[in-house]
Parts: C-alpha cells; sequence; structure tokens
C-alpha cells in the first residue's frame, strides 16, 4: 500500500497483459454504489508497445469507483474463464467478468459482485489497521488466501462473502514495518506459497527484501532483490512453476513508477533457506504506458495465450486512476 493521497476521488485505473500460451461460486450482490447505473470500467486508449517487445498489449480498462463503490484495489486474481477478483485496502473485495472483443481487446466489467472482509467469527473488517488487505491469491481447493499489512497476518477464505480464519504465518513476519508487510502474495504451480514483503529489509544490501517459499510448519526464509529504488508491490503464478514479481517506485519528483520481473521455475523449485531470488524484466511500466500505482498482478490462461493483467492502486485520490492493462505474453 502506498499513502500519498492529498484529495480524495472515486476512478481509479486496471491494466491487462496477455504472455501466450494459460469464479468465484458464492457472491454477494454489489452494494453501497452511489451510481448504480453507471458501467463499471470503460475502455482507455492505450499505445502500442514497441516492435520486438515480448508483450503484446491489448488494451486498457479504467475502473469507476463511484459505480463499484470503492477503490484501493490491491490484489488482483484473473481466472481462466476471466473471471476478475480483487481486494482492496478498504476491507473490501470486488469480483466481475472480464469482457473482451472478438479482436481480444478489453471492452468492459459485467456481473458485479462486491462485498466486505470479515473476520472469523463473520464481523466485517474495520477500514485501517484490521482491514488493510494488500495480497489476494487463490488455494489448490479453490478458497482465498488473503495477506494483510499494518496487523501483519493470513486469512483463507472460503468464499470471500464468508468468515476468514487465521493462516500460520512465516516466522518474524510481525516484526515487518507497519506499512512494509506483505504485497506480494502467489500459490505456485506446485502449491506452495511465495511471499515478499513490501519493506522489510534483510541484511546489509538496502535492495534485500525478507520472503518465504512454502507453507504453514514448512515456512522457507529467502529474499528477493528489488531493483534499485523498487519495492515489491505483487506476484503472480506462472504456469511453467515460475513467478511474476510487480515492483513499483515513487518520488515527487519522478511520480509513479514499475516494472514486471519473472523469476524462473528453477529459482524456486528445491531453493535452500537464504536464497537470494533476483529476476528478469519483462516489462516497463513507464511512458509510453500510461503511469499508474501499479499494485497488482495476475496471470491467466485464456484461448491458447497466457494473459497477464496489472491493476492500479487510485488511493480514492481523484487525481490518480484505477487503472487495469491486458497484455499477451510469449515465452513468459
Amino acid at each position: 500500500m502506498l499513502r500519498r493521497s492529498l484529495l480524495t476521488g472515486s476512478s481509479g485505473l486496471l491494466a491487462l497483459v496477455s504472455c501466450g500460451a494459460g469464479g468465484e461460486s458464492e457472491h454477494e450482490p454489489a452494494r453501497d454504489r452511489p451510481r448504480p447505473w453507471s458501467q463499471p470500467a470503460r475502455p482507455v486508449q492505450v499505445p502500442a508497445l514497441p516492435q520486438g517487445h515480448r508483450l503484446e498489449l491489448l488494451g486498457g480498462l479504467e475502473l469507476d469507483g463511484g459505480a463499484i463503490g470503492f477503490g484501493g484495489f490491491s490484489g488482483l486474481h484473473l481466472d481462466d474463464d476471466l473471471r476478475l477478483t480483487a481486494v482492496s485496502d478498504l476491507a473490501r473485495w470486488m469480483s466481475a467478468r472480464l469482457v473482451l472483443r472478438e479482436d481480444g481487446r478489453p471492452a468492459g466489467l459485467a456481473d458485479l459482485r462486491t462485498g466486505r472482509l470479515r473476520d472469523g467469527a463473520g464481523k466485517q473488517l474495520s477500514r485501517g489497521y484490521a482491514g488493510d488487505a494488500e495480497g489476494l491469491a487463490r488455494l489448490p481447493d479453490g478458497s482465498w488466501l488473503v495477506a494483510f499489512e499494518r496487523w501483519h497476518r493470513l486469512r483463507a477464505f472460503r468464499g470471500l462473502n464468508g468468515p476468514g480464519a487465521y493462516v500460520e504465518a512465516p516466522p518474524g513476519l510481525d516484526r515487518a514495518p507497519f506499512n512494509g508487510g506483505v504485497e506480494a502474495l502467489a500459490v505456485l504451480a506446485d502449491g506452495a506459497l511465495l511471499l515478499v514483503t513490501e519493506a522489510m529489509q534483510g541484511g546489509a544490501d538496502p535492495r534485500l527484501r525478507r520472503a518465504w517459499l512454502g507453507g504453514p510448519g514448512a515456512w522457507k526464509p529467502v529474499f528477493y532483490r528489488a531493483a534499485e529504488g523498487f519495492d515489491p508491490a505483487d506476484a503472480a503464478a506462472l504456469p511453467d512453476g515460475g513467478a511474476l514479481i510487480l515492483e513499483r517506485r515513487f518520488s515527487l519528483f519522478g511520480g509513479f513508477g514499475g516494472r514486471v520481473v519473472r523469476l524462473a521455475a528453477a529459482q524456486l523449485r528445491g531453493t535452500p533457506p537464504a536464497t537470494v531470488l533476483e529476476g528478469e524484466e519483462i516489462l516497463s511500466l513507464s511512458s509510453p504506458l500510461p503511469t499508474e500505482n501499479y499494485e497488482a498482478v495476475s496471470v491467466a490462461r485464456h484461448r491458447g495465450r497466457t494473459l497477464l493483467a496489472v491493476l492500479a492502486d487510485d488511493n480514492e485520490n481523484m487525481l490518480q486512476r484505477s487503472l487495469l492493462l491486458l497484455f499477451a505474453c510469449a515465452g513468459a
């Protein structure tokens, strides 16, 4: 989560990417929407990437926080049937079907569902310390895993509209900086979890972040090396056993920047403790692409292509957008 807001607003931007070759069954109806007649997302003009780029930019959508009822999206999952699910750092969740045109370009969102995240007793989590959801992943049994920041913990939800039970967190996560806990969360192809903190440093190298592989009872401490000036923001599993890490940066003079890094499957399988994970950049989220506070990434397999989706957190600031970009990836 990045809190730089000076003003509040309701629009946000979501971006999707397709990478070549790879629903929620329980939903609450949308509620608390100031403009229920509005469309939840509209297409936006985006530039083509230069020839020779590894990704094909299919298009973008701008999410309407007024129609959805909230913004602040920080975790994303896109399934192979194009059901899009996201959590917000405002203790909320939303789910909708991503609609594509015949040429594969995003046209909008349909069948919108929203709700509030809950604790183990089914009580609604309050926004702020208790409800700062930052990461979202689908577990092999179809349930959901959500990582929370500030109060650093993991919760598992059979359905996002139901109670969320505690999941054993990695030892030492409770010592993460208040606003620098787990943001990057993914369930790898073999079922192992990958967790990377935003700002929990791991030694003398300021680019190293504390991370873990494995799961409850078998957490393995590792490190992730981010680029200079960047912080990990999210993660997504690849069908081949690898993973993507979304990194972002912000400066008062340079504004927002981001990049997507690929970790090879060989780095994640049989990794000994204290290994430093470092990947290859496959996408720079900088000009000519629209620059936003990209905070969530997901990968899906649809009609023979691997799709990569990137979503921006608008911080409920009228100067920012919730932007979704969709890419097709070759060889990722």
